[in-house]
């Protein structure tokens, strides 16, 4: 068999002759993409096994434009001549698919290692080519975002940027199911963007009760040109306040121990020296290293203290489950703020700053939690129960947080007394109730941790894409975290579509994935591979 790749190497100077356009052209000539789409055509059909790869390595362009290419040129083909009439091997063509998708949804396998598992097991349609064009089809057939055309749903939305190789991808999720709404690669993340990602939620049947969202820029435009005073938008209280002051408080405290290793040290030295002049020198640096710790430590102390005092009021219920009055709270804030002003930190200072102008709209979860919590006063359930269980809720959602395990055990310890105080009152319907209390409870959403949850669900799925990300690989992965059983957690053996919409789900995701295929390209598992 002859090779259809043309044999001529491009010479190590070429960049030096051509210059750097010759190798990395922004757009090829129109009789090079005719070359490169003929050859990889007849190296499919006749079975030719590297061709794409040295396409892409003379041509210098990725795999992936080439199989889209590819894709759409087969499109023609078929439109002109009709589809191959040669027999399909319908039944290992579908083993095959699901492989292919198990493997690269639940497996996280690129697509070489999912290559090299389907050949060490003998499935056919496994060459990279099959499976790289099989994984982008069945991409383009699933919606980039959820729809209800039926009936309306009403969601918080979680909307945030996350990025693969620079590009910005716009994702919305509903942070009760943990449910990818919409997600969606841009060219920008620029206002425009967000408000045509939120209108397109809206027409498919799902309205925002309010947004949550970081500073950023474009997220803020949109919700004012969009929604403004119409629907709420909570910042996001974990970038507002404790990544801001988080890490300054970390700092300080290595810079206390540090300081107080320095004293040590200085202490150590003088009762090696052995002339007055020395011991008089290493006194003065001695004083000098103890003022400094003193110093270090006093700024730890005082800033942990008024950091902790924030963070406190950042919980909307008290330490007896009785709600948070916002101006309260908002008062306290503030006055915590200007005492760690007085601290004479340049760089908290700037931080603070940031903190102030964002405070008129920080406690906005404070409506919705009056709200949750008026309405769960209308139940018949004791008054004291009830406290106890926005307490518990409360140091629940802290055992959630934590990163530190004393910590953890810590506030799982006062969930529990809380928990054993609530079932005096509820006896045996403490079970129902409190599951009925914590599910109202979880609406009163003040950060955007649930994205930051999926953006760690996707990013195996990025990094072994090698900078190829399309919209299509992105639906994928939306449809199988969408519809995949959690194995632990609160929502163990739940799907976040149950969750979402209330309804059991009967089939697994790979089931409802071939019927999804089977419904908007039927001939899909007939057609010749």
């Amino acid at each position: 068999m002859f090779s259809l790749v043309p044999q001529v190497p491009v010479p190590d100077n070429a960049s030096n002759i051509f210059g750097n356009k010759f190798l990395r052209r922004p757009e090829l000539a129109t009789f090079d993409r005719l070359q490169i789409v003929y050859e990889a055509y007849c190296a499919k059909i006749f079975g030719l096994w590297g061709t794409v790869t040295a396409l892409s390595k003379y041509y210098n362009v990725s795999r992936t434009f080439i199989y889209d290419t590819l894709a759409v040129f087969e499109e023609i083909v078929e439109l002109a001549l009709g589809p191959p009439v040669q027999p399909a091997d319908t039944e290992n063509k579908r083993e095959a698919v699901e492989m292919i998708a198990s493997l690269r949804l639940e497996g996280k396998c690129g697509i070489g290692s999912i290559v090299a598992i389907m050949n060490r097991i003998g499935l056919r349609f496994s060459s990279q080519g099959t499976v790289s064009t099989y994984l982008n089809h069945i991409g383009s057939l699933v919606p980039p975002e959820l729809r209800f055309e039926d009936n309306d749903l009403r969601v918080v939305f979680l909307s945030d940027e996350i990025f693969s190789g620079g590009v910005p991808i716009l994702i919305t999720v509903d942070p009760i199911s943990s449910a990818i709404l919409k997600i969606e690669l841009a060219e920008k993340r620029r206002a425009e963007e967000w408000k045509k990602h939120w209108i397109c939620l809206e027409n498919n049947g799902i309205e925002a009760i309010y947004l949550v969202t970081d500073e950023g820029s474009g997220l803020c435009a949109a919700h004012d040109e969009l929604f403004s005073g119409v629907i709420m938008r909570q910042p996001d209280t974990f970038h507002a306040v404790a990544y801001r002051l988080g890490s300054r408080l970390e700092q300080l405290e290595k810079s206390a121990y540090k300081a107080i290793t320095e004293e040590y040290n200085r202490e150590g030295k003088i009762a090696s020296a052995r002339t007055k002049a020395v011991i008089r020198k290493r006194t003065e640096l001695y004083e000098k290293a103890r003022s400094e710790a003193r110093k270090a430590v006093a700024l730890y102390d005082n800033f942990f203290y008024l950091y902790r005092c924030i963070i406190n009021e950042l919980n909307p219920f008290c330490c007896d489950g009785q709600l948070r009055n916002r101006q309260q709270a908002e008062g306290n804030i503030q006055a915590a703020l200007e005492m760690i002003e007085t601290l004479g930190n340049e760089k908290i200072n700037k931080a603070i700053d940031g903190i102030k102008n964002i405070l008129p709209n920080l406690l906005n979860y404070f409506v919705v939690a009056l709200e949750v919590r008026e309405e769960l006063e209308k139940l018949p359930i004791n008054h004291n129960a009830l406290s106890s269980l926005c307490s518990a809720w409360q140091h629940h959602k802290a055992v959630i947080k934590a990163k530190k395990a004393d910590r953890r055990k810590r506030c799982a310890d006062r969930e529990q007394r809380h928990l054993e105080f609530a079932v005096g009152y509820l006896q045996e319907d403490f079970e129902i109730i409190k599951d009925r209390v914590y599910n109202e409870l979880d609406t009163i959403v003040q950060s955007s941790a649930m994205v930051e949850c999926i953006n760690s669900v996707i990013r195996p799925y990025l990094n072994t894409s090698r900078g190829q990300v399309n919209q299509n690989t992105l639906n994928l992965i939306a449809f199988y975290h969408n519809n995949r059983r959690y194995r632990a957690g609160k929502r163990v053996k739940k799907t976040p579509m149950e969750i979402l919409t209330g309804k059991k789900q009967e089939k697994d995701w790979t089931e409802l994935l071939f019927d999804l295929i089977e419904e908007k390209d039927p001939l899909f598992f007939s057609a010749a591979a």
